[in-house]
């Protein structure tokens, strides 16, 4: 593993209280008003302005008076639940908001976010003595037999705890530090890319560094649907190039097989993607930028789309090149989403590396 103590000394201890807030919070597909507000408290005193975009997007730009502008980009939502119906007896049943795995949600306790503020409730599931008594096999949870309980009695009670069909739900899993320099919560899955676009204005204002291009640190909503909400801002800024951070697979974990999803492990660095919407010679300056500074990558593969807000960026507009640098995770959209300390900081460091690389007059061109 590359040493990165320059990094390390720089991503303090305020930094990791802030990540771990911002972990804590709740921010579903649709719903990422107040996530974003925290982020934009975060990131503002390293920018020299701001703005947001009508569905929620947050922006903040560095230089922005300058005509060549580059892209640092992560999505800001997490995967959740729609209250879907309210049966008499107060029973509650749900949609997928995102691509939530229902298999892992019975006896979550969950969060359900209604006018009056949110409610606790959990996945209600039968004991295993009464499943296996009137059932041949055992039943598996699927969507359309799980249900909340909040402990309201009938429909009329839910509905005065100012729970209403719309309603999001979240799970209640937060933030914790583990052995090894391990760390794990829920919506790691995206919000670690948002800490890490962040840190990376926070040393380029601390280190006093000068870009010759403008740079949008751009928190966008609404990828776990579709990358809609950089669809949008990428149609906004209009990027001349965009490094796109997001989570990948571990693959080191039991079944998941090597072959099909790549050699991808927690602790030996971001990991770098080839794919069509990767543009080969932007990702060419990353990995120098990597060799240059010892910083320990990863290889993946994307056979069409990458699966993340790279896509909408590459496509945008008459085409901007888009580098995706990933950091590998495990057990992605459940509540105990790990990564590692040391992915996190070479993951930052060689985002800033290689925005002190690139120029205006950097060769982006095939020919």
């Amino acid at each position: 593993m590359a040493k990165t103590k320059a990094v390390k000394s720089l991503i303090t201890k305020e930094s990791y209280s802030f990540l771990k807030n911002y972990i804590d919070n709740p921010s579903p597909t649709g719903f990422e008003t107040s996530g974003q507000k925290m982020w934009i408290d975060y990131i503002k005193p390293y920018t020299d302005s701001f703005f947001t975009d009508p569905y929620g997007t947050a922006v903040g730009v560095i230089n922005p008076t300058a005509s060549f502008k580059v892209v640092i980009e992560a999505h800001a939502d997490e995967i959740s639940w729609f209250v879907n119906y309210i049966t008499a007896e107060g029973l509650i049943y749900l949609k997928r908001n995102g691509g939530v795995d229902h298999q892992i949600a019975p006896s979550m306790r969950v969060w359900i976010h209604g006018k009056k503020g949110p409610v606790k409730a959990v996945f209600g599931w039968p004991a295993i003595h009464t499943r296996m008594a009137n059932a041949e096999k055992e039943t598996n949870p699927k969507v359309d037999n799980l249900f909340l309980d909040c402990g309201a009695r009938n429909k009329k009670e839910v509905e005065a705890l100012g729970i209403h069909i719309g309603a999001v739900a979240t799970y209640e899993a937060g933030y914790e530090e583990m052995a090894y320099d391990y760390l794990v919560g829920r919506a790691f899955d995206n919000r670690v890319g948002g800490f890490m676009i962040a840190e990376v204005a926070r040393l380029l204002k601390q280190n006093k560094k000068k870009l010759p291009f403008g740079l949008y640190i751009v928190n966008a909503v609404q990828e776990e649907i579709g990358l809609r909400g950089a669809e949008m801002i990428a149609r906004r800024i209009k990027p001349d190039a965009a490094i796109i951070t997001d989570v990948t697979h571990d693959t080191s974990t039991p079944m998941i097989n090597k072959m099909i999803q790549g050699d991808i492990a927690c602790g030996k660095g971001p990991s770098l993607t080839y794919g069509p919407a990767v543009h080969n010679k932007f990702l060419q300056v990353v990995q120098s930028v990597a060799e240059k500074n010892k910083i320990s990558v990863q290889l993946n593969t994307a056979s069409r789309s990458t699966g993340t807000d790279t896509d909408a960026f590459a496509y945008a507009n008459d085409g901007c090149p888009s580098v995706l640098i990933s950091i590998p995770l495990r057990y992605m959209h459940t509540t105990v989403e790990m990564l590692h300390k040391s992915d996190i900081e070479n993951t930052i460091e060689l985002m800033y590396e290689t925005l002190l690389t690139l120029t205006p007059k950097t060769n982006l061109s095939y020919f």
